[in-house]
């Protein structure tokens, strides 16, 4: 079955099938960098604002994504249109990949087993843990330890599955999961959750409801919530990274109004099992193995004419473990941004096809064309107003102020119309207060943005240098079973 999977991501993955590239995407990534050049360039030729055309060009361009962000959530003001009981009910399995998850595994496990609706099947994908996972599932769990490369199942909790895999990463052990031999795992959907990912309550039967309504459905991402460590440097994490995965999981919703959502969390996820497997599962050699998967989908949906979609559950809620340091924040985003440019480079073949591709290839791809390079325009418009602050050139600094204070503007009232959408789509299941997103929006332009830029550009500088080794995320623990579901705890 593996090699099937290994056959058909051959005859799926663009970077399996070399092509020339098509002129609309040299077209359109070239435009981008030769629009930087010559805006850089503006720093040394031109004078008053016009010296920082670079750092304009940056306003410009975030204030029209959050104007369509804030057009296609206003959907979001309108009750829900009630839906008719699905004719059938999916069943619905989940495939938690773990390599040394031993302080987190336990409390994850106890979130699913907590659910309303219980999963039909719970799969403790093993990715050659040594740290102590294999006796915590014999400990509290009564799982038989299985020879590699086999499975077992607990007889106190018939549904949890132990399956034991060489070392291989995240995606190659989720796709061992996906072909077992285990018969109560081949369910109709899959649900991928991290070892270090608590879902809410009633977080699977929204997802199992929403396959259930739309046999189209073949990805699905539910809506994370970040969790941080207790220490001040965590506690500022978590209060920025609150509302950017706010404003984040809101332009997931946009884009898959216009059908053209790419970005399914793997954290938390749910696939049609039998599109995953058509298309060749997860790519072990992507760094970014969840968002690549998401083009493979939609390029085979597109050519073949099948129609699939992909959609963000408001319903479908979860708690996740995310970076409390700058070093771990900077490693995760690192190689979040060289992911996301290895699928930009691999799937090059579809931007500005939007013949073939739909609004995939018509807007989203080359929206992701120009993001390839917004961290670059935006730290270089920071160096260029350092300096100028440095030179005291007054006639750059003053009209560069306005406009950076009409963009925090813009920003502050995006933040409490984000927060206040975000509350009426996920059930008001959110600790965001409006007074903290004001504090937030003044902050984070001289301080969480710096960084995720920097992150960005370590990305850039890894994927040029094609390494293919990131460090591992350090878990600490946050998200306690202490935690009532629902809440951060903070």
């Amino acid at each position: 079955m593996i090699h099937r999977l290994e056959d058909a991501l051959a005859l799926n993955s663009p970077r399996h099938l070399p092509r020339v590239t098509p002129l609309a995407s040299l077209l359109v990534h070239g435009s981008v960098g030769l629009l930087w050049l010559l805006l850089f360039a503006g720093a040394f030729t031109l004078g008053g604002v016009y010296a920082w055309s670079t750092g304009l060009a940056y306003i410009v361009y975030d204030t029209v994504l959050l104007a369509f962000v804030g057009w296609q959530t206003l959907a979001l003001m309108r009750p829900p249109a009630p839906s008719a009981a699905p004719s059938r009910i999916e069943r619905l399995s989940v495939v938690v990949a773990a390599h040394n998850e031993a302080k987190v595994l336990v409390e994850t496990i106890g979130s699913l087993l907590a659910q309303d609706e219980a999963p039909d099947a719970i799969v403790i994908a093993d990715d050659g843990s040594n740290d102590g996972t294999g006796a915590l599932l014999v400990e509290r769990f009564g799982l038989p330890e299985p020879a590699l490369g086999d499975w077992s199942t607990s007889p106190t909790v018939p549904t949890l599955h132990w399956l034991r895999v060489a070392h291989g990463g995240k995606a190659s052990a989720l796709n061992a999961a996906l072909v077992s031999p285990i018969e109560a795992c081949r369910t109709a959907v899959v649900m991928t959750v991290d070892a270090d990912t608590h879902l809410e309550a009633g977080a699977i039967r929204a997802m199992r409801r929403a396959f259930s309504d739309e046999p189209s459905l073949v990805a699905a991402t539910g809506v994370l919530k970040p969790v941080c460590g207790p220490s001040l440097a965590g506690r500022l994490f978590e209060w920025f990274q609150t509302y950017e995965y706010i404003r984040n999981f809101l332009s997931r919703y946009a884009w898959m109004r216009v059908d053209s959502l790419l970005l399914i969390s793997g954290a938390f996820a749910g696939f049609r099992r039998e599109a995953v497997i058509a298309v060749g599962g997860f790519d072990p050699d992507c760094l970014v193995e969840d968002y690549e998967l998401i083009h493979r989908l939609a390029r085979h949906s597109s050519l073949h004419g099948l129609g699939w979609r992909s959609r963000v559950i408001g319903g479908a809620r979860a708690r996740t473990e995310a970076p409390s340091t700058t070093a771990a924040f900077l490693r995760q985003r690192r190689r979040w941004f060289g992911g996301f440019l290895q699928t930009q480079y691999w799937y090059r073949g579809m931007v500005g096809d939007g013949r073939r591709f739909g609004n995939v290839g018509r807007w989203m791809l080359p929206v992701k064309a120009v993001d390839t390079m917004q961290p670059v325009f935006g730290l270089t418009a920071f160096a260029i107003l350092v300096v100028a602050l440095v030179q005291g050139r007054v006639g750059v600094l003053v009209p560069v102020s306005a406009w950076i204070l009409g963009k925090i503007a813009i920003d502050l009232c995006f933040h409490l119309w984000s927060v206040q959408l975000y509350r009426r789509w996920v059930g008001d299941a959110t600790d965001a207060r409006f007074g903290l997103a004001l504090l937030a929006a003044l902050a984070e332009p001289f301080s969480f943005q710096l960084l995720r830029h920097l992150g960005a550009a370590l990305g850039w500088v890894t994927f040029l240098t094609r390494q293919g080794h990131w460090g591992k995320q350090e878990r600490l623990a946050a998200i306690t079973a202490s935690e009532p579901s629902g809440q951060t705890g903070r």
